[in-house]
C-alpha cells in the first residue's frame, strides 16, 4: 500500500520535530558538547542515520527554525504593501511578531535556558554568529529583489547589516531584562523600543535610497 505524499511529509516533519525536541532537552540539561548523537537518537526513539537524514550537523538540531526565520523575512518583503518602504516593512514585522507572541521574540524561562545553552558552548556561539551573517545576506537579497536593484548593491548589504545588528542587540537586551525582572511584557516593550530606535538610524542611513 502506497503512503500518500502529504502523510509522508507530515510523518517526516513529526520525526524531525521529535529529534529536535529530544536534542534540545538534553542540551539544556547537560550542555551541547556533552550530548552525543547516539544519545539523541535513543531519546527520540530513532536510529542514528535517521538523525543525520534530518540534521546534517548536531547544532542544526538546536537551531531548527533557522530556515523558517529566513522565509519569514523573505515573505515580509515579497508581500509588502508597495506604499510602505522595505525597511519600514521589516520594522512592522518586528511589531507583528511581538503581537502574535512569536517564538522568535519569546522571553521566558525556556528562552533563558536557550540563551544559557548557547553561551556555554563555543560551537553554538559560532553557529549563532554564522546564522546572523547568513540572515544579513538573506535580507540584502530580499531588499534588492523587492526594489529591483542589483543583487550586489552595497547599500542593500549595509542596510541588512545594520538591521541585523539592531535586532540582535534588541533580542540580547530583552533576554537580559527578562533575566533581571522576569516580566515578559516589559522585555517585549524593551525589545521594540530598541528596534524602533535602531530603525530610526537605519532610515537616516538609507535616506534617498529605495529601501527607506
Amino acid at each position: 500500500m502506497t503512503i500518500p505524499a502529504d502523510l509522508r511529509s507530515r510523518k517526516r516533519l513529526a520525526t524531525r520535530q521529535a529529534i529536535s525536541n529530544a536534542a534540545t532537552r538534553l542540551f539544556f540539561v547537560r550542555g551541547f558538547e556533552q550530548v552525543t548523537v547516539d544519545e539523541i537518537a535513543a531519546a527520540a526513539s530513532v536510529g542514528r542515520m535517521t538523525v543525520f537524514n534530518h540534521f546534517p550537523r548536531k547544532e542544526d538540531m538546536f537551531f531548527d527554525r533557522e530556515e523558517e526565520g529566513r522565509e519569514l523575512l523573505r515573505a515580509a518583503l515579497r508581500q509588502r504593501d508597495p506604499a510602505i518602504a522595505p525597511i519600514e516593512t521589516l520594522r512592522l514585522l518586528a511589531h507583528r511578531l511581538v503581537a502574535e507572541d512569536s517564538p522568535y521574540v519569546s522571553f521566558s524561562a525556556a528562552g533563558q535556558g536557550f540563551i544559557a545553552t548557547i553561551e556555554a558552548s563555543a560551537t553554538l556561539k559560532a553557529r549563532a554568529r554564522a546564522i546572523r551573517d547568513e540572515l544579513a545576506h538573506v535580507v540584502a537579497q530580499a531588499l534588492t529583489d523587492a526594489t529591483g536593484r542589483d543583487a550586489n548593491d552595497p547599500l542593500a548589504h549595509l542596510a541588512a547589516s545594520l538591521l541585523l545588528a539592531t535586532w540582535s542587540t534588541a533580542l540580547v537586551e530583552a533576554h537580559r531584562a527578562f533575566a533581571q525582572h522576569g516580566d515578559a511584557r516589559l522585555a517585549k516593550a524593551g525589545f521594540l523600543s530598541l528596534v524602533d530606535r535602531g530603525h530610526t538610524g537605519l532610515d537616516a542611513a538609507m535616506a534617498g535610497t529605495p529601501y527607506a
